[in-house]
């Protein structure tokens, strides 16, 4: 059997040559998939007041968030100190130590480049709860922010 392709470590820091205020599609997986640890009324509104404080703080600016039971998408634009990587990690240990939640290594990002690009993966995230036949319709999803209508 040949070997499988290795997963790349990426760095996660923001280049020099990349914009104040640009925008990254994020995601951010619990271990293991299938379990529900982020959509539960009470740890969702936690860590709501814990992205919302990171966000007072100046670490880093939401635009768009979905928690999902295993997994985040969110639309957010990151300081260059503490940078992408340490805020993302620092919000990940504490929704660990204080909700429980097991998180999977690392997350995904996404500089988005366009307009295009950002009606796509805010729809994408909006309906993603849709997608997996979680509702029916986006705005029935109450775990989003801010609370959005997509029409």
């Amino acid at each position: 059997m040949p070997d499988l392709p290795q997963r790349k470590n990426l760095p996660h820091e923001i280049p020099s040559w990349v914009s104040d205020g640009d925008v990254y599609f994020i995601t951010i997986c619990a271990n293991p998939k299938g379990v529900n640890q982020l959509c539960h009324p009470e740890v969702a509104v936690r860590l709501w007041e814990s992205m919302g404080f990171r966000q007072s703080r100046g670490e880093w600016w939401m635009h768009l968030a979905v928690f999902m039971p295993d997994h985040l998408h969110a639309l957010m634009c990151f300081a260059r100190t503490p940078g992408m990587k340490r805020s993302i990690s620092q919000w990940k240990r504490y929704a660990a130590r204080e909700f429980h939640i097991h998180w999977q290594d690392g997350f995904f990002d996404h500089r988005l480049r366009t307009d295009e690009s950002w009606l796509e993966k805010s729809h994408y995230i909006r309906m993603n709860p849709v997608r997996a036949r979680l509702v029916d319709q986006a705005e029935a999803w109450p775990y989003v922010w801010p609370k959005i209508s997509l029409r």
